[in-house]
């Protein structure tokens, strides 16, 4: 599947129904969602097993089981964005595991992750338990992140590296009181990382529900 077909079918996602603030839900854009879903696979890294930390209403999740990944699990700790995950992937036909946890305790391996973490707007931080949650359970991450946080997360993820990054665009429409605009467009880093001892062949996908 192409990337630009994939990016159709992920505008169909549902999104938030009543986005919480404190947990800076801001949905992927889909054609953010269908560019880094593309690149992973493209690089090889969508063959194996999968894990989406906040998961929200699924669109990374429900896109890497379009690709073809045999194992996907999608981690959130707001229940009703899990309720529209499996709405959602009941829509496209597609079975993925979402579990309601806190994104510090999630257990288990995976090959890789795929996540839009908080920025850390409101909670100065949050991103850093994902980021790490991610090094301690995957060989092959893929996060999205402010513009110029590329040398905070290099040293934060330490001895893990950085193969990959890029700019990206990603729009943001008027979801909260504060916002003066109806659609406002930042744009975010792209990184590939890969944690130390990351061996194809030797990768097992277990998942423990909390």
């Amino acid at each position: 599947m192409n990337q630009r077909k994939l990016e159709m079918l992920l505008e169909a996602i549902e999104g938030f129904s009543d986005p919480e603030i404190e947990l800076e839900q801001y949905q992927t854009p889909s054609p953010l969602a269908a560019e880094i879903l593309h690149f992973a696979f493209m690089q090889g890294d969508l063959d194996d097993s999968v894990q989406d930390l906040g998961c929200g209403t699924g669109i990374l999740a429900i896109g890497a089981k379009l690709l073809g990944v045999r194992n996907v699990v999608g981690y959130d700790a707001d229940p009703r964005a899990l309720e529209i995950a499996k709405i959602n992937a009941k829509k496209f036909g597609v079975e993925a595991n979402f579990i309601f946890s806190d994104i510090a305790g999630i257990k288990g391996h995976v090959k890789t992750t795929l996540m839009n973490p908080p920025f850390g707007a409101r909670i100065k931080g949050k991103d850093r338990s994902f980021i790490s949650s991610a090094l301690r359970t995957s060989d092959v991450i893929y996060s999205i992140h402010n513009r110029g946080s590329f040398a905070f997360i290099q040293k934060f993820i330490k001895p893990a590296i950085i193969t990959h990054s890029y700019v990206a665009k990603f729009p943001i429409k008027r979801i909260f009181n504060f916002h003066k605009k109806e659609r406002k467009v930042i744009e975010v880093e792209i990184y590939r990382i890969t944690v130390p001892g990351y061996n194809q062949n030797s990768v097992q996908f277990k998942v423990s529900n909390l």
